[in-house]
């Protein structure tokens, strides 16, 4: 079996819906498209562990009632991301989870939206006790991804009835949030991968192969960068 099918099994082993794995395969199936990867096992790691670190705990999804709920998937930069969180939250949306990818999935109660706030923590060394130092507070874990943790509280404790929402917005027609910084950052990066390629073709003394390789090189890097800002945009006006 494939790398996917094999991945799909195990997590149906472990409990998890039938619909939950058709739809977290298909997600990481795309992702492995856009990045351009050909071997998802180099991109994911081995598929067994890939499978228990994608399995949430109990193997159960949480439990939202799908009657009276619409969720909406979306991420952001980590210079943009509390603050984006914070505002959707004002607008109903509690997140459940930060899924594989990096996204955060989130719901809203289509008859009582409440207002949800936010923070986010780095978490370097494992949890060491963030959880119960931030719980007396209200704060609940809603997702991890790498260093950081993210947390989330109802408004309804400190506002009362003001954290209902009596007409919530639509839902947002974007759902990738890059800032500017994440583009310079971005740009930065394939700026220094260019230089390093002319670096070593320099060494190498012939001048002609190494403009080329640079050339290369600066092509390579500005492919993936349009890509995603071509595809943000044309989100945007959707």
């Amino acid at each position: 079996m494939s790398y996917f099918e094999d991945l799909a099994a195990l997590l149906r082993q472990e409990g998890v819906p039938s619909d939950r794995v058709e739809a977290t395969v298909a997600d990481l199936a795309a992702h492995l498209e856009e990045s351009g990867g050909a071997d998802p096992e180099a991109e994911f790691g081995p598929v067994d562990e890939f499978a228990r670190e994608l399995v949430p705990a109990g193997g159960q999804e949480p439990e939202v009632p799908e009657a009276h709920v619409e969720t909406w998937r979306w991420t952001a930069d980590t210079y943009v991301d509390e603050e984006l969180l914070n505002r959707f939250g004002g607008e109903g949306w509690e997140v459940e989870r930060v899924d594989a990818l990096g996204r955060f999935v989130s719901h809203r109660d289509l008859e009582r939206p409440q207002r949800w706030e936010y923070r986010r923590e780095l978490v370097t060394r494992g949890r060491e006790g963030l959880d119960e130092r931030l719980a007396p507070e209200g704060w609940e874990a809603c997702g991890n991804w790498i260093v950081y943790a993210w947390f989330k509280r109802p408004l309804a404790a400190s506002l009362g009835p003001g954290a209902e929402i009596s007409a919530p917005p639509g839902v947002p027609g974007r759902w990738r949030f890059f800032s500017r910084r994440f583009y310079v950052l971005a740009g930065v990066a394939a700026l220094a991968v260019v230089l390093a390629g002319v670096a070593v073709a320099v060494d190498d003394g012939d001048a002609d192969s190494g403009f080329g390789f640079a050339g290369g090189l600066f092509v390579g890097a500005l492919v993936p960068l349009a890509a995603v800002w071509g595809l943000q945009v044309w989100r945007s006006r959707r």
